[in-house]
């Protein structure tokens, strides 16, 4: 099982493709093709300055002409052998690189498999990737413009390395990125971590299978290169944790125990469950903040359900204002899951709902962009294309546009009315653009963290099985009592929304701290509701991640929600719908509602929790309609 997850993970973070099995005749065949066309440097330490030595393989043509560099540096397994057979799929991308002219180096992070040094996911030197962009421009292999390419932890890193400007560093496309993106505009996400103010679990099982801390095997550091080629094909140094159920594993408390409680290392993931949104922890290491310069043309790819996804958009927008290189970024934004799409097929199924063909020539897009910004070639000029190219589910279709949002996307406001009893799918609660009356009537719910609304699709990832990404069905979730249900009636004419969403509530309870949370629904006319996004906001931190404010029972706050994002055509007919809860568990921890710490909290307490709607207290959504 261990074996298919970390494969799953590479194929995810390397090469964003999922590649057939081979057997072991074709990979001694596509070895031979290998050494045909390329030279190979396996095991190459390459140094840093402190000392530390990186593990680096190194795919170039056979040519005497310097060639530019695609660089993919990583924390998972390239090795080239696996349990001592060729493994083709390590070697797919580099060799479509060198058929193409360029050299293809992929690197591990220090700590990672045969790389020397400690491993932090968010605290690895910057300095690594500078350091790295040095040693290859001084190569007489090398023409001196490098480009960066890689999906999820092989973009993170991309962003904040482009902060230090390497004058190599000449392009780049990161894909699925969000890990790498500390604080942007309304987002203190802090890598993943967070999401208005409320953690994201998926790190808790991702670092159990990723993180290795200070134990691991290791060659002396006198070892000849020549000696560690020979000893990869038969050490990969891939752990082999057992196998966990996570939909039960997630449910214990405290929190901060959860990988000890299977077994698994402390690492750095004990550190980091204590850190506040604003610790200053998250800024010390390999995340980017807005705070921070930008001078590289960037190609960046997300999807629509992806964990990041609005993360994602507003860091592309912040990019754009940059009067270095704004104009030299571009958006592809895809209907799939994490890192999947070169996965989409005539017939894209994201969960259970068809958005049909999404195929997108990925190889012509990507090759098109580094052929520009490395090889000069004219013809290549990005200007040709589309600035952002997103894909609108319900009507199916690419779609093109100079900003994100469309500049045609009209913020049209929707308050969530009911008569006191918006409770389920069966309630009272509408959606209009009517603003409510003076009488307040609100709709209350008892949040139980011993029973949360499980999550139930959504825009995740790496949760071990835990949770099925994409878009499902909320129809039987609908019918708790813990959930507000606000929905339009029928629409007389086709809407297609494309932004970014915006939701303000009122609300009161009789805890100290609660968290609310939110989901956008197109609720088909058989009464199907598929979930498009869906955002979380941590009461204590409604007034900024600096501070935390308490609630009081009997007062309403006003809460301003985390944005959502998507793009989706809502046909005749449908409806336009707001779920209104506060937990969706595992896709993030649950609140216990004590106001203590949370994460070391064994024991919570139940919440009379109220949503508010008149005129006074005008809870709303706003929805980015394309006119």
């Amino acid at each position: 099982m261990k074996k298919h997850i970390l494969q799953a993970l590479l194929f995810l973070g390397l090469l964003a493709v999922a590649l057939p099995a081979f057997s072991q005749d074709e990979a001694d065949a596509f070895w031979a093709e290998v050494q045909e066309i390329a030279i190979v440097e396996q095991k190459v330490m390459m140094p840093m300055r402190d000392g530390i030595r990186l593990a680096t393989d190194i795919y170039r043509p056979k040519t005497d002409e310097p060639v530019p560099v695609i660089f993919s540096r990583t924390p998972y397994n390239f090795n080239l052998y696996s349990e001592g057979k060729l493994n083709k799929r390590q070697i797919q991308r580099a060799m479509e690189a060198v058929k193409r002219g360029y050299a293809y180096v992929v690197q591990n992070e220090r700590g990672r498999y045969f790389s020397e040094g400690e491993w932090d996911i968010l605290g690895v030197p910057l300095t690594d990737g500078y350091d790295a962009f040095s040693w290859m421009a001084d190569q007489e292999w090398c023409n001196g413009k490098i480009g960066t390419l890689g999906c999820s932890s092989t973009a993170e890193w991309q962003m904040a390395v482009a902060a230090l400007d390497h004058p190599s560093h000449a392009a780049m496309i990161p894909q699925g990125y969000g890990a790498g993106i500390g604080t942007v505009g309304d987002y203190y996400e802090q890598g993943n971590w967070y999401r208005g103010g409320a953690q994201q679990m998926l790190f808790t099982s991702w670092l159990y299978w990723v993180q290795n801390g200070r134990i691991r095997p290791m060659f002396p550091k006198d070892a000849t290169q020549e000696e560690l080629i020979r000893m990869s094909r038969f050490f990969d140094l891939v752990p082999d944790p057992p196998d966990v159920d996570w939909k039960e594993a997630f449910r214990h408390l405290p929190v901060k125990d959860i990988i000890e409680n299977v077994d698994g290392p402390r690492g750095i993931y004990s550190e980091m469950i204590q850190r506040k949104p604003n610790d200053p922890a998250w800024f010390e290491g390999g995340l980017y903040h807005d705070t921070m310069g930008f001078g590289v043309p960037s190609f960046w790819f997300t999807s629509w359900y992806d964990v990041s996804i609005s993360p994602n958009l507003a860091l592309f927008n912040h990019v754009r204002e940059n009067p270095e290189v704004g104009g030299d970024q571009y958006l592809v934004i895809a209907p799939v899951l994490h890192c999947a799409y070169t996965r989409a097929t005539e017939n894209t199924i994201v969960g259970e709902r068809s958005v049909g063909d999404a195929r997108l020539n990925y190889d012509e897009l990507i090759y098109g962009w580094f052929d520009y910004w490395l090889k000069d070639d004219k013809s290549k000029d990005p200007a040709q294309m589309p600035r952002v190219r997103y894909y609108t589910m319900g009507s199916n279709q690419w779609q093109t546009a100079e900003t994100w949002p469309p500049q045609s996307a009209e913020m049209t406001t929707f308050y969530l009315d009911s008569e006191g009893q918006a409770n389920s799918l069966f309630g009272n609660g509408v959606l209009t653009t009517q603003m409510p009356d003076a009488a307040d009537q609100p709709d209350a719910f008892t949040y139980d963290p011993m029973n949360p609304v499980p999550s139930v699709g959504g825009n995740v990832c790496c949760t071990g099985g835990a949770i099925d990404g994409g878009a499902f069905d909320q129809q039987e979730l609908e019918a708790r009592q813990d959930i507000l249900v606000y929905t339009t009636p029928p629409l007389e004419e086709g809407m297609e929304i494309s932004g970014f969403i915006e939701t303000t509530l009122y609300v009161s309870s009789d805890a100290k701290d609660t968290d609310f949370t939110v989901k956008l629904i197109d609720v088909y006319p058989d009464g199907r509701a598929y979930n498009l996004d869906e955002t979380i906001q941590r009461v204590r931190y409604r007034e900024g991640y600096d501070k935390e404010v308490f609630m009081e029972e009997g007062e309403v706050y006003k809460v301003d929600l985390t944005p959502m994002s998507t793009s989706n055509y809502f046909e005749k007919g449908h409806r336009i719908r707001i779920e209104v809860s506060s937990s969706n568990f595992p896709r993030f921890t649950r609140n216990l509602n004590t106001g203590g710490n949370n994460w070391d909290e064994t024991e919570g307490v139940k919440a009379r929790n109220q949503v508010h709607h008149s005129a006074a207290y005008p809870s709303q959504v706003r929805l980015p309609i394309v006119r």
